[in-house]
């Protein structure tokens, strides 16, 4: 089923207008990573923009504040932790100073960027997690959750992580038999959907690992696909046809047997990557080596996917960012911006929708999801689920100071994949510091202090006794409850093989 062009309608997002930035404003002299990947390779936020970028040896990728414009030094320091090539970057979603990349290496690395950016190559990454025996090509940040990380690797395995305790908590060897090209998460969190070189879609339950839905030849193109979740839980695909042309096309979880609507584009060879916005229920569509950028509108009402436009420039692109909403310009009606990578420059793309009025446009900008998240790691183990926390975006966002003490929580690790959070080194360190107060996963406050120099004695050393206490407490409390989570996960699946056993499954 084709949908139509010609048709008026009404619509507050018919008529948006895309803009490249001034030259002046562009990043200059980025010498944008030539790896084969087909992926963003670039990952904006409110305060950083991330780019990969080639590298002499290892990988590496650049972090540079959101205002940085001009010319990039060659000296400007990078991560460069990896001993191959980076091949995906992605923000945390709940901390603009956390992000995680994967790498030829087989290994995925999380890091924490100070709120001033690099001052230096950084090289130790503050969680190493390695489970994946080829190369690691995607990640994807839990939505609502916090610290919950997925990796896809070349070995057709999903990994599911709590960045937390650095600790594997799901893996997923069996769901796809062959190479993994795309993986996202629904809006809460509790399932996500996948497309494989096999050319099936698939919806999968991360936490019982069960494949809940299968759609073979979602595209019957040889061509790699891409999919993503819209925020109704319908499912939005890119793909080849049989003859190679370009397709798009929208399906319903609820039967996948036929797609609600497709779209056929053109016969280019770049795989069309979705980047979709939740808020305004618009899809943009991105294509390796394409001079264009072309937008859709998703409706409840046939034929479903609307065209609305597309932006063209001359020189084609070799990846692209899109900045989350917390990140545009609200007082000039941005409501989406892209950050296009050429060989040597990053270039800014806003898109706009024109108003007369100076006011807050409301209705261009519901409240989206915020930086707080609405469920512990292990509340989500346990089984829970939870929309995004939405914040307004009225008089602009102002991105608040990392808490990066909050993100990588000091929790029991696992141990053979044991690291020490920033938090924890900076407690380490003998310089005084004020005391604080962090909440153990039960949600109770627990008072912490590092004690100076000054602090000696018989006073100090009680002090630092009841302090030792305060934290062995905070430990087994901890501990007790990802007991009770694992507890319960055991007897879910206890209870889910005795239905299978008794034939009620």
């Amino acid at each position: 089923m084709s949908f139509r062009r010609g048709v008026v309608r009404q619509s507050k997002f018919r008529h948006v207008f895309a803009q490249a930035w001034k030259a002046e404003h562009c990043l200059d002299d980025v010498r944008v990573t030539r790896v084969t990947w087909e992926g963003p390779l670039c990952a904006p936020n409110p305060k950083f923009i991330a780019v990969i970028v080639e590298a002499g040896g290892g990988g590496s990728f650049l972090v540079l504040p959101l205002s940085k414009s001009g010319r990039v030094d060659q000296t400007t320091p990078s991560v460069c932790g990896h001993a191959a090539p980076v091949l995906d970057i992605q923000w945390c979603p709940h901390d603009d100073n956390v992000i995680a990349s994967a790498s030829e290496d087989c290994a995925v690395k999380v890091w924490q960027i100070p709120d001033e950016g690099l001052s230096s190559p950084m090289t130790e990454a503050a969680v190493t997690l390695e489970e994946h025996s080829k190369r690691v090509g995607i990640l994807a940040w839990h939505p609502t959750a916090l610290n919950i990380l997925l990796s896809a690797g070349c070995d057709n395995l999903l990994c599911i992580w709590d960045v937390g305790t650095g600790e594997l908590v799901y893996r997923l060897d069996d769901a796809h038999p062959d190479l993994i090209y795309g993986v996202s998460w629904n809006r809460e969190g509790s399932a996500i959907c996948t497309v494989c070189k096999d050319k099936a879609l698939r919806v999968i339950d991360p936490r019982r690992g069960t494949v809940l839905k299968v759609r073979e030849k979602a595209h019957e193109g040889s061509r790699p696909m891409r999919a993503v979740f819209l925020s109704d839980g319908k499912i939005l695909t890119t793909g080849f046809s049989r003859m190679s042309e370009r397709q798009m096309a929208l399906w319903d979880t609820q039967d996948l047997s036929e797609p609600m609507a497709v779209q056929e584009m053109d016969t280019s060879n770049g795989v069309l990557l979705p980047f979709y916005d939740p808020d305004t229920n618009m899809v943009y569509l991105c294509g390796k080596g394409d001079c264009t950028i072309r937008y859709f509108e998703v409706t409840e009402e046939p034929p479903y996917v609307h065209f609305l436009s597309l932006h063209s420039s001359k020189e084609p692109q070799r990846g692209a960012g899109f900045l989350s909403k917390r990140g545009v310009d609200v007082n000039k009606c941005e409501i989406a911006r892209f950050y296009k990578l050429h060989e040597r420059k990053v270039e800014p793309i806003s898109m706009t929708v024109p108003r007369k009025s100076d006011l807050f446009q409301g209705d261009l900008y519901p409240d989206t999801a915020g930086l707080e998240p609405s469920l512990l790691a292990e509340d989500w183990i346990a089984g829970r689920d939870a929309p995004p926390v939405l914040v307004s975006l009225s008089g602009g966002y102002t991105a608040p100071p990392s808490k990066q003490r909050d993100t990588l929580r000091n929790r029991p690790k696992h141990p053979s994949r044991g690291f020490t959070p920033s938090s924890q080194r900076e407690a380490d360190t003998p310089t005084a510091m004020p005391a604080t107060a962090t909440r153990d996963p039960e949600g109770e406050r627990v008072a912490t202090a590092t004690v100076g120099p000054e602090a000696d004695g018989d006073g100090g050393r009680e002090k630092r006794e009841e302090e030792q206490l305060c934290e062995v407490l905070a430990e087994l409390k901890a501990l007790r409850t990802l007991v009770l989570a694992q507890g319960q996960r055991i007897e879910h699946l206890e209870s889910q093989l005795a239905r299978i056993e008794d034939g009620d499954v």
